[in-house]
């Protein structure tokens, strides 16, 4: 490598976000490049736990869905989490998980669609998205959804009258590649059709302007970026000229207008609480709802320059060395249309991170043979990439990773 760690460390220094690292709980010894999959643990939120069990739940009891407005939480961390992907009040609302979600709105999108039955999306979208279209499709019949799936270079091409919804995850999963939110949302709408993005690889990660796009819906989960720990709740967004036409599938109590008047009928919430559905995990939204604190003096600006910067390195250092020959860039070489992630192939990449994490440096892998790195500004450094590398370099350069231990394939990746 010929870009020392010396330079790293002066880097870091002058890091107007090296201060944020503190706010999170990080293992000694171990560089964790895998925030895309799952968020380190704040120090808060440890802290907020701990007062919610002993003090909210163990004393205040039922009484905490006022006195400590468990009640509002939704919404509350809705809000938080719209400040951070371009959506002004009362268009986001935390909730159920990102499947669910995109269920309840891919329903309430086709409802209104009179005339179109398609759902339109890409081979590389995230799996789950898929899943939920093809059982929505099961459900409902072809005769009144289908899920259409085309390469992603095919999009533009294939928005044609019977679209009713374009559904796409904004950064791609496996790259890291990035849509063009505004160009593809603008072409949907010419169509005649409405969109649905997944920010799960977004929200925390990149600047996105659901607003200004003109974006009508979006989910995203709160356990990758967002820091809100396994499992953490999901979010949705409705833009607010679509709230009062959409008419989700889970009408659940949480939904109604009043729900503690226990009628019968059921009477959609105004707004965007209309979309909630089930009592909501009050220990997770509390976690997350804390997590989501770490962004109030954060300008997501600074994050972006941060995250193209790491990852430029990381790439720069990896192709710079001989002993890394074998590994292929499989993610964007442009960073404007890269998300906050590497991804690097290679025949052995399952044996290779598993080495990896061995020796402390946590990524994870996706088939058939990728590496991703995942970099997140709010706490990754410049050394930790320089730091990496080098390791990274011993293990493939050492062949550490053809011990048989690391071939051993685990349930999760």
């Amino acid at each position: 490598m010929n870009f020392g760690r010396d330079t790293c460390a002066r880097l870091d220094s002058s890091d107007p976000l090296a201060s944020v690292r503190a706010r999170f709980i990080l293992p000694e010894g171990t560089i964790y490049l895998d925030g895309n999959s799952l968020g380190p643990l704040p120090s808060a939120v440890h802290k907020t736990l701990s007062s919610v069990i002993q003090e909210e739940w163990g004393t205040d009891l039922i009484s905490s869905w006022n006195r400590h407005d468990w009640i509002g939480l939704p919404r509350k961390v809705g809000e938080k989490i719209a400040a951070l992907i371009g959506a002004a009040p009362g268009q986001v609302v935390a909730c159920d998980s990102t499947s669910i979600n995109v269920f309840k709105l891919l329903s309430a999108a086709l409802k209104t669609q009179e005339g179109r039955k398609v759902i339109l999306s890409t081979r590389e979208n995230f799996p789950t998205d898929l899943y939920m279209a093809e059982g929505l499709s099961q459900l409902l019949g072809q005769g009144d959804c289908e899920l259409r799936v085309v390469s992603a270079n095919q999009v533009r091409e294939n928005l044609d009258q019977d679209i009713a919804v374009l559904m796409l995850t904004h950064v791609d999963f496996r790259s890291g590649r990035v849509f063009d939110m505004e160009g593809l949302t603008r072409a949907a709408h010419e169509a005649g059709a409405l969109t649905l993005w997944d920010l799960a690889h977004s929200a925390g990660a990149v600047p996105v302007s659901l607003d200004a796009h003109e974006a009508d819906l979006a989910v995203g989960c709160g356990y990758k970026y967002l820091n809100g720990g396994p499992g953490a709740p999901a979010f949705l967004y409705v833009a607010e000229r679509h709230q009062s036409t959409l008419q989700q599938p889970l009408a659940g109590w949480m939904g109604h207008a009043n729900p503690f008047e226990f009628d019968t009928h059921y009477q959609p919430a105004p707004g965007i609480e209309r979309f909630l559905c089930g009592t909501p995990s009050v220990l997770a939204m509390r976690a997350l709802d804390t997590a989501m604190d770490i962004w109030a003096d954060i300008d997501m600006q600074e994050v972006r320059n941060k995250s193209v910067e790491l990852c430029e390195l990381f790439i720069r250092l990896v192709e710079n060395s001989e002993t890394l020959g074998e590994l292929r860039l499989a993610s964007p070489r442009n960073p404007a249309v890269r998300g906050s992630q590497v991804s690097f192939a290679h025949p052995e990449s399952y044996a290779i991170m598993q080495a990896l994490i061995d020796a402390g440096v946590i990524g994870d892998f996706r088939d058939p043979d990728l590496m991703r790195f995942g970099f997140t500004p709010l706490y990754t450094r410049f050394v930790d990439v320089w730091d990496a590398v080098s390791i990274l370099e011993r293990i493939v350069g050492d062949g550490v990773f053809r011990e048989a231990r690391f071939r051993e394939r685990l349930r999760v990746t």
